[in-house]
């Protein structure tokens, strides 16, 4: 939607200004707990009350800060109403204390946060009673063991707060933060949020709307307290991040579809208009605008608010399954951090230049990023923005996990959202993932059930080419929970070996299998997954020819090329189990039956807004005991894909598997 920059941001703030507006008749009578319609989380009702009040807190904050306490609708004297009542233990309206509800220690830092952002107006003018009453809330925090994950910086923005409010701090919390913090930095300005299993492993959106978001205004808060140098660390770190990530934004305006807690969704903008505010990006202050309105138009246009102007669980339509057992109904509030740019003046840069196009817009791509273990590829004749995935899982590298479809899958995209069936609403680890289907590389046992990737070993990212590999399993019982499921026990099948090779808007995949050949397993490999119209969905069922195609609701088309030693095709419909659409299908191809052990098998996986003109071509040979596969691709490129056979010990870790789980 074109905007004069002056429009664009009066454009913003009437979307803040409705958002906030919005809750207000769910609030309680004395503002402290805001109880929005839809299913509770697993913290409770008391617990998602809060989260409603302090996760629209942080947008007044935003919206307060920008416009110099300018207040036509007494956000500041509403929410400070909601503070003294929230933090009276004697008020039917108070809040959960830390020790009653964990949850509670992440709404205490979007509360300090926006407490920061509004002190003329809101802290320094509450009375002494409440300031105190405030205070006491947020103590317990002080040597609180907070998980090892982005968790400690909610420890970390509370105390930084507290100790400039004459609250309770404690310099080894503040120390420990920062210290744990770099550890998780994996290099290239990407952190993991936390370590699993000892190792980076984790990426995802946390990494910009917590991991660069909460230290830069840890150091804001601290200010001049702040250790030396420690500002221009996490800056420099900001830096390097936005060169990747404006590269992960399509044309359409959405981020990528991957990870956990979408339905925070504009979220994602944090760290862009982070960037802005610190003086920490490479972008040119009209291509932060540019992505943040179109990110902002994309979710407006798609459904993420419903008529009464409430954000809603899901990714565009309501959908639970991209929710976690965590997701209550004041969840999507966190999309609070995508209105960061609201507490920069209107006279700022980022709301004064024009607007430049997006890098996909610009010219096509081909990107590895060595820290996540990705290939990235965008494609300016469609806007997509495609990313193959060799390296981070979400998972214990030491034993075998039920596969979490919003980070197992081989390739996600700006375009196009993983099949997530199940309905995690209905407790712990009830969000099923049991046959792995799109951008999976699965083997199927003699009663067709699918195996799992997860843990995944990182073998190579280079160049256009990436190689990854993971040990068959069947989960007893394939569920997962947000923190890497429960350790459930699994039957074991044979070593999978994947190579990528990445260019445009194609994908060529090549798979080794290697192991006890006598289990007679398919392989079977998965497209791209794509909303189709429910009147118009594709029949399921085999297709000729060893390629299976489908076009999506959008006019994206998704096709599997059967290119070596898999001529089996067909199409795999499904109902309500795709993000952007109540139908989704998804081409696959198999061989025709017991898969070859040591032996190359390759299919080539396209996404793009229309049919491949013409298709790379792929020949394969030995080096060892390494199968090659040499790819030429239409303008002349080469790339080879190298697949190396498994050691028979490898890795070490894997030998825990043994001993804990049936063979």
């Amino acid at each position: 939607m074109k905007r004069s920059p002056t429009e664009d941001r009066a454009h913003w703030e009437r979307t803040a200004d409705r958002l906030l507006l919005a809750v207000r008749p769910y609030a309680t009578d004395e503002h402290a707990l805001i109880q929005l319609p839809g299913p509770p989380s697993h913290s409770g009702a008391r617990s998602d009350g809060l989260e409603g009040f302090a996760r629209t807190f942080l947008l007044a904050g935003f919206r307060l800060a920008g416009a110099g306490g300018a207040d036509r609708h007494d956000l500041a004297g509403w929410y400070a109403e909601g503070l003294a009542a929230g933090t009276d233990p004697k008020n039917p309206e108070r809040w959960p204390t830390f020790a009653e509800c964990n949850q509670a220690k992440v709404e205490a830092a979007s509360i300090a946060l926006a407490l920061h952002e509004t002190r003329p107006w809101i802290w320094d003018r509450l009375d002494d009673r409440v300031r105190s009453r405030v205070l006491d809330w947020l103590a317990p925090m002080v040597g609180d063991p907070m998980p090892g994950n982005n968790w400690v910086w909610f420890q970390g923005v509370t105390e930084a707060f507290a100790r400039t409010a004459g609250g309770q701090w404690r310099q080894q919390d503040l120390d420990r933060v920062i210290a744990l913090t770099d550890g998780w930095y994996a290099g290239d300005g990407w952190y993991s949020d936390g370590l699993t299993g000892g190792e980076r492993r984790n990426f995802d959106h946390y990494n910009g709307w917590a991991m660069h978001l909460y230290p830069l205004w840890f150091c804001r808060i601290l200010g001049n307290a702040a250790p030396s140098g420690l500002l221009d660390r996490y800056r420099a770190r900001l830096r390097r991040f936005l060169e990747d990530q404006r590269l992960l934004v399509g044309a359409n305006g959405s981020p990528l579809v991957q990870g956990r807690s979408l339905t925070y969704r504009h979220a994602a903008l944090a760290s862009l208009w982070t960037g802005a505010l610190f003086d920490a990006t490479p972008l040119a202050a009209g291509e932060t605008r540019a992505i943040a309105n179109r990110m902002l138009d994309h979710f407006t246009a798609h459904g993420a608010t419903d008529a009464q102007d409430l954000l809603t669980l899901g990714w565009h339509r309501p959908f639970r399954g991209v929710l976690q057992v965590y997701s209550g109904p004041g969840s999507p509030y966190w999309a609070s951090k995508g209105f960061i740019g609201l507490a920069l003046p209107p006279q700022h840069a980022v709301w004064t230049e024009e607007l430049t196009s997006l890098v996909v817009e610009e010219a096509d791509f081909t990107r590895a990023l060595a820290a996540p273990g990705w290939l990235v590829s965008g494609t300016a004749s469609d806007g997509v923005v495609r990313v193959v995935n060799h390296g981070g899982d979400h998972a214990d590298p030491a034993r075998p996990h039920a596969d979490d479809p919003c980070y197992a899958r081989f390739a996600y995209s700006t375009h196009t959202a993983p099949e997530t069936p199940g309905d995690p609403t209905a407790g712990p680890g009830a969000c099923v993932d049991a046959d792995p289907l799109d951008n999976a590389v699965v083997l199927l046992d003699a009663a067709g059930r699918a195996s799992h990737r997860r843990p995944v070993t990182r073998i190579s990212v280079d160049g256009a080419t990436a190689v990854s590999r993971s040990r068959a399993h069947w989960p007893e019982d394939a569920t997962w929970d947000p923190f890497g499921g429960p350790d459930t026990g699994c039957t074991l099948g044979p070593w999978i070996t994947v190579g990528s090779a990445l260019r445009g808007s194609v994908e060529v995949r090549a798979v080794r299998v290697d192991g006890d050949p006598g289990t007679g397993h398919v392989l079977r490999i998965g497209g791209w997954a794509l909303a189709v119209d429910p009147p118009s969905a594709p029949a399921p069922g085999p297709v000729d020819g060893g390629t299976a195609r489908v076009e999506g609701a959008d006019g994206l088309v998704s096709v599997i090329v059967g290119a070596h030693r898999l001529p089996r095709s067909s199409l795999v419909v499904g109902t309500d189990s795709n993000a952007l659409g109540a139908a989704s299908a998804t081409p696959v191809v198999e061989t025709e039956g017991p898969v070859a052990h040591g032996t190359p098998h390759i299919a080539l996986v396209h996404l793009g807004g229309t049919d491949p003109s013409t298709l790379p071509e792929v020949t394969t040979r030995a080096q060892d005991t390494t199968l090659l596969v040499d790819v030429t691709w239409p303008d002349g490129a080469r790339d080879t894909i190298r697949l190396p056979a498994p050691d028979p010990e490898y890795p070490a870790a894997y030998g825990l598997w043994k001993d804990q789980h049936r063979a």
